[in-house]
């Protein structure tokens, strides 16, 4: 059985280095709610350090909410938005002679193309020149998924490693105390039975099904190291191949 970890990297907290080690790809920051020419390159070289998949991270251009809040904001403007931050990634992995793995939405915009048919059309039409060769990763019985499939688009089912979820496969919202998952143990509770039973336990207790080819663990969680260092290792202890 392989897994794959990610991380959410490039977004200003310069714990890549200590991150990378335990991973197999990452989702680098390309200018909508984090991320420069110098912090992209930053983290493509230790990316590249490490044996690590590259992927870009756009998102709504809103620094201000960190790219966590749904924005009002025209077809036109997101559309230049996802390009000019694709366009900028493209031209950085085009300078060290690497690859583009997989895109990944962040925060707000990850949960909107969820489940908004409207959004999730625009989003794929905008990134489809840009995903040829690469994957999208998107959640399991999303409307992303469905668009994505529909486009001919490769996707990588994702589930999130230190997050909880609503009986319908969302995440709970940031806003609750129970959105994140931040005992390690827990953690890796809450990813192996997702590896071993195709299920996840959601905050009320039901256990629904669920794919994933890859999890996903924040590197801004404050305790960030510790979980994926541990989640790692278990994972290994068990036989499962983390890569």
């Amino acid at each position: 059985m392989r897994i794959d970890i990610n991380c959410d990297v490039g977004e200003g907290l310069n714990n890549e280095h200590l991150l990378m080690p335990y991973i197999t790809s990452c989702n680098i920051a390309c200018g909508g709610h984090f991320g420069d020419k110098n912090s992209i390159d930053e983290t493509i070289e230790i990316a590249t350090q490490n044996n690590v998949l590259i992927g870009a991270h756009p998102s709504f251009p809103d620094t201000e909410n960190f790219g966590r809040k749904l924005i009002n904001i025209s077809d036109d403007a997101f559309k230049e938005s996802i390009e000019n931050q694709l366009n900028l990634f493209m031209n950085r992995l085009s300078f060290f002679d690497i690859k583009l793995h997989h895109i990944k939405s962040h925060g707000a915009l990850y949960n909107a193309i969820a489940v908004d048919e409207k959004l999730a059309v625009l989003f794929i039409n905008t990134i489809k020149k840009y995903a040829i060769d690469s994957y999208l990763y998107v959640p399991y019985n999303s409307v992303i998924e469905r668009v994505a499939i529909e486009n001919n688009i490769k996707i990588k089912y994702e589930a999130f490693a230190d997050r909880n979820y609503n009986d319908d496969l969302t995440l709970v919202s940031r806003t609750y105390e129970n959105a994140l998952i931040l005992d390690k143990k827990q953690v890796f509770q809450h990813v192996s039975r997702i590896v071993k039973g195709g299920k996840v336990k959601t905050v009320s207790g039901k256990e629904v099904k669920i794919k994933a080819d890859t999890f996903c663990l924040h590197g801004d969680t404050k305790n960030a190291i510790e979980i994926v260092e541990y989640v790692s290792k278990k994972l290994k202890n068990q036989g499962i191949i983390v890569g």
